[in-house]
């Protein structure tokens, strides 16, 4: 397994400093959801586009996924924004995109499958051209393995789940259970700790929180899972939690000595 951190981490870091530190603190690669201090768009431009895959390319540091919040089964979502999501990843080199539930309060699951399974449908199809995979993560309306395995359940096989560790932990979902439902889905992987009874969604530090992360890391390790686990440290939306330079090389010196183990 190799690491990583989202730069949600550290949204006032220019991509300069964000590669030096995955060096730095001993990641394998950075996951994009801040750039130039804001959040990644299809508004990028062309030259910006280019240049941020040759600042990855000449650090020699992957550029492993690219998170969007692009909700796939709200009915008010327009599926052209993901299909330029995907464009983007491939123009920048990222061989994910990643993409929420967003379902509506009340839908019936039935109309909420068909809706999900028909656009992850179209957008595998699309990534698939243009080597971009589609993930959906454990994130509110799919938040626990089951829900998110379930409206999965026939859609292409190409398309992935993205394990957020938190926020599946938080809905009560045991880990395990978690894993069982989306193992064979699993593509990528939200490092978190949390859910203390405080504040059920602050970010803590390796250990701090609740989330059986060491357990988890077994679960994988025994599994045979091969993907990256990236640090979600969600400094963008929680800006009381530690900065960046507290955060990432605590979670990447635990992580190691865990898998070392």
């Amino acid at each position: 397994m190799r690491l990583a951190f989202s730069t949600l981490a550290c949204p006032e870091w220019g991509l300069e400093r964000v590669l030096a530190a995955a060096a730095e603190y001993g990641y394998d690669g950075v996951e994009l959801r801040m750039l130039d201090g804001d959040l990644v768009s299809p508004a990028i431009p062309d030259e910006r586009r280019r240049a941020v895959r040759r600042a990855f390319e000449h650090a020699r540091v992957p550029l492993c996924c690219l998170d969007t919040s692009f909700e796939v089964a709200d009915p008010g979502a327009e599926l052209d924004e993901a299909v330029a999501y995907i464009e983007l990843a491939a123009g920048l080199g990222a061989p994910m995109i990643r993409l929420f539930g967003g379902a509506p309060d009340g839908e019936p699951i039935s109309a909420t499958r068909k809706r999900v399974t028909d656009r992850l449908a179209r957008l595998a199809d699309h990534g698939r051209e243009l080597g971009v995979t589609v993930a959906l993560e454990t994130h509110d309306s799919f938040a626990r393995g089951e829900a998110a395995a379930g409206v999965l359940r026939d859609t292409p096989p190409g398309v992935g789940i993205i394990w957020d560790t938190l926020n599946a932990f938080v809905t009560g979902e045991p880990p395990a259970s978690t894993f069982a439902f989306i193992a064979d889905r699993l593509v990528h992987v939200h490092v978190k700790d949390g859910g203390t009874p405080t504040d059920l969604e602050r970010n803590e530090l390796f250990g701090e929180g609740r989330v059986p992360l060491v357990e988890i890391l077994r679960m994988l390790s025994s599994h045979r899972y091969e993907g990256w686990l990236s640090v979600e440290w969600e400094k963008r939306w929680q800006p009381s939690i530690p900065d960046a330079d507290i955060a990432l090389p605590q979670y990447a010196t635990a992580l190691r000595g865990a898998l070392d183990r």
